[in-house]
């Protein structure tokens, strides 16, 4: 069987975090490509009913449920767990993708934005992991995909809450392996840099201020500085997701695996 056939997923329900951004997007309509069942979720309602048409449009027989929830509260995460459960079956996909961006320099850091941003980058993608688990354990299969970024591997100027939240969801990725794959469920991270999306052009804007320039010459900084030449298209994220949740990743246990156009090699 290929790799990305449309049956590379069947039988299989997925549920896809941060499915109004980019990388969550794509993910989606590539697990439905792939005969994946699928619970999204999402805080942008019209975004999330807009990626439900797409699914549909794209395979009117697809199975999707869209549910807007704000993943940071408890009741919204037991409530999406159990409308998924309810309406699909035991969750075996799980793509941990809802991030925050944010931060300061550490003189300049306020304590709630430093525990908002490690709250959901970090503390939320292991509350829902824990609740998902559960049945994976107990049917002795799935995958786990933690969406971590280059910010992961190393540190970046003002970047103490969000490196070190995606820094502690490499920490958590591994770990957590070790203690999954006993039952026959695999966690791994991908590590992107910079990707076409709101949240990456964001990141470059930031970056722009803060060394006076405008976006447009930060934008083309960013892209001639890799050596691919180019920042990561959300797809190609999605592509590498999508591999680590099929059965070709099956001996894939608690690796970072990073997109970056060859700009972190280690």
């Amino acid at each position: 069987m290929g790799l990305f056939t449309n049956e590379s997923l069947k039988g299989h329900h997925a549920l896809v975090t941060g499915a109004t951004g980019g990388i969550g997007y794509e993910t989606a309509l590539l697990l439905t490509s792939m005969g994946a069942s699928i619970t999204i979720t999402g805080r942008r309602k019209e975004r999330l009913k807009q990626l439900e048409k797409q699914i549909l449009e794209q395979n009117p027989e697809a199975v999707v449920l869209s549910i807007s929830a704000d993943i940071s509260i408890e009741e919204d995460r037991d409530s999406l767990i159990s409308k998924a459960e309810k309406e699909i079956g035991d969750v075996d996909l799980l793509v941990n993708s809802a991030g925050s961006l944010g931060g300061d320099i550490v003189e300049e850091l306020p304590q709630a934005e430093l525990e908002q941003i490690m709250h959901i980058n970090y503390t939320v993608p292991i509350l829902l992991s824990q609740q998902v688990f559960k049945k994976m354990k107990r049917n002795k299969r799935g995958a786990i995909v933690n969406v971590s970024s280059l910010s992961g591997l190393r540190g970046t100027f003002g970047g103490t809450a969000y490196c070190g939240s995606k820094f502690a969801l490499i920490g958590f990725t591994q770990a957590f392996a070790l203690e999954a794959i006993e039952h026959d469920v695999r966690v791994n991270a991908v590590c992107p840099g910079y990707v076409e999306t709101d949240m990456g052009q964001n990141a470059i804007r930031s970056k722009a201020k803060r060394e006076n320039r405008s976006f447009e010459e930060q934008y083309e900084l960013a892209n001639k500085g890799l050596p691919s030449g180019r920042i990561t298209k959300p797809e190609e994220v999605a592509n590498t997701i999508a591999f680590l949740l099929t059965d070709a990743a099956s001996n894939i246990v608690g690796e970072s695996v990073k997109i970056s156009g060859g700009a972190v090699m280690r």
